[in-house]
């Protein structure tokens, strides 16, 4: 189990830039951590480094975010809102799921039995200097 010490808003942007580099084009990454704990800075840093130059926010009242970059399909989905994770369903998160794409989910235990396994698991907590993030899975062929 690998961690990392992220002191700023920019160290945690300079991680999801380097997940971009080491990411296969179709992977699913659990994100963990409460309120303010920097999943969305996370993928803020992957997306500029994919190319994306306009807003990144945390899609909490519309469950999903779509980019698509060069060709490429990048999904950040907030399940924080989620009542039942029955939702899930209606919105086809199978579909989703199945894209040759990259998914980043917030909040994954909201939607317990509908999103499968993770390739990528981080689990991220917020320090008296900035933050924590522990690599709790990482599938075989990614080095971080």
């Amino acid at each position: 189990m690998k961690q990392f010490l992220l002191d700023t808003a920019e160290d945690t942007e300079a991680f999801g830039a380097k997940l971009f580099q080491v990411l296969p084009e179709k992977c699913i990454i659990f994100l963990i951590g409460d309120l303010g704990a920097g999943k969305t800075t996370l993928v803020r840093g992957f997306m500029r480094a994919a190319g994306h130059t306009g807003a990144v926010k945390s899609p909490t009242y519309n469950i999903v975010e779509e980019y698509k970059l060069n060709k490429r399909l990048f999904f950040h989905f907030d399940l924080y809102r989620l009542v039942d994770p029955e939702e899930l369903e209606w919105i086809g998160i199978g579909d989703y799921l199945q894209e040759q794409g990259i998914c980043f989910i917030e909040w994954p235990e909201k939607g317990e039995g509908y999103l499968g396994s993770a390739d990528v698991i981080l689990a991220m907590t917020t320090t008296d200097k900035g933050r924590k993030l522990v690599v709790e899975k990482l599938a075989e062929g990614i080095d971080l």
